[in-house]
């Protein structure tokens, strides 16, 4: 798994505009808009000063593979169609998901604020980043937002001999009052594909129970897993179900892909999944009675009351507040590299 950063000599720190300006110029120089760049760097600068490193700049070398390859369209405009009074499509037209969901974002909170409740289904689309950004927003308005995405195949399921299901995480967000929101990210799969690469780029061995090789023996080499393995899900059968829930929402919902069902072998390179995604917003006002955000205040409160230290998303809060008051801390080494990204394809 990967660690927090500390700044030393060897690391320089950035602002976060500082960061998403830096990421913006990555991606533009290499091929996508405007409107893009401005949404997936965004999206990684907040990964990176939140801590989560596995979809903070460690990710952009991917992106910058699947660009390369013209396995997605980094210039890709969503197409918005508002289907229903509770309901929105989005055809990402092979390009990715969160320009998708930020051009049908202020119809989604329009609709759940009238209707209760608003569905968002997209499809066509590459999803590479964590998932919590995706929801977060949400509730910092007063929703709760609940959102799947399937991946790419690298997951065997439950009883099963090869790999079918992505990792296929969930995430979900909800207001709390005198405190940050409750939000949680969590892949189905037993660790995320992700800190999988970051182990084996570090060397590090993995907890027993988390992938297989390609004879499917377990294993806790994370190469290995890369290597023709395969990921197990979490909790045995239970993981494996909610991961096929994922798969009928994100997918079969939403017209997009299974995670078995595309192929990328004629774009070397490719590492985005061609998938799909769905959010559920609610607006938790219509429900009445006592204020949601006062009883999700309370559920935390009488969580720590029996002895819960940290809440699901805790860790992500502390190194925002640090982050913050100190910047953003990136090697040196990385930080150079990063910098010649944006001048030069």
């Amino acid at each position: 798994m990967s660690q927090p950063v500390t700044a030393t000599s060897s690391t320089e720190s950035l602002s976060l505009n500082e960061l998403t300006t830096l990421l913006q110029q990555i991606f533009e120089r290499h091929g996508t808009s405007q409107a893009v760049a401005q949404v997936l760097a965004d999206n990684c600068a907040r990964a990176q000063r939140d801590g989560s490193y596995s979809h903070g700049v460690f990710r952009i070398p991917g992106y910058l593979a699947s660009l390369a390859s013209n396995w997605v369209d980094g210039q890709a405009v969503p197409k918005v169609e508002d289907v229903a009074s509770g309901f929105i499509r989005v055809d990402a037209a092979n390009g990715f998901a969160q320009p998708a969901l930020a051009a049908a974002r202020g119809l989604l909170v329009e609709k759940a604020r009238n209707a209760g409740i608003a569905v968002l289904a997209i499809r066509n689309s590459h999803h590479f980043a964590a998932l919590w950004p995706d929801v977060e927003p949400f509730a910092e308005e007063g929703l709760v937002a609940l959102s799947v995405v399937n991946s790419m195949t690298c997951v065997v399921p439950h009883g099963a001999q090869k790999p079918l299901f992505g990792t296929n995480p969930i995430a979900f967000a909800a207001p709390r009052a005198q405190g940050n929101p409750i939000v949680f990210d969590l892949a189905t799969s037993a660790i995320a594909h992700g800190d999988v690469q970051i182990a084996a780029r570090k060397g590090h061995l993995l907890p027993a129970g988390m992938g297989v090789d390609r004879q499917g023996e377990p294993t806790e080499d994370p190469k290995a897993i890369l290597d023709g393995g395969a990921l197990l899900p979490f909790g045995g059968h239970k993981g494996s179900a909610l991961s096929m829930l994922v798969e009928l929402l994100a997918a079969a919902l939403t017209g997009g892909n299974f995670s078995f069902e595309f192929d990328w072998k004629k774009h070397p390179g490719a590492q985005t999944p061609w998938t799909g995604q769905l959010l559920i917003v609610i607006d938790p006002s219509k429900s009445g009675g006592n204020s949601f955000a006062q009883r999700s205040a309370e559920l935390v409160r009488q969580m720590h009351a029996v002895g819960l230290e940290r809440m699901p998303g805790d860790r992500r809060f502390i190194e925002r507040a640090k982050s913050q008051d100190a910047g953003i801390p990136l090697g040196v080494e990385e930080l150079t590299k990063l910098r010649a990204l944006a001048t030069h394809r």
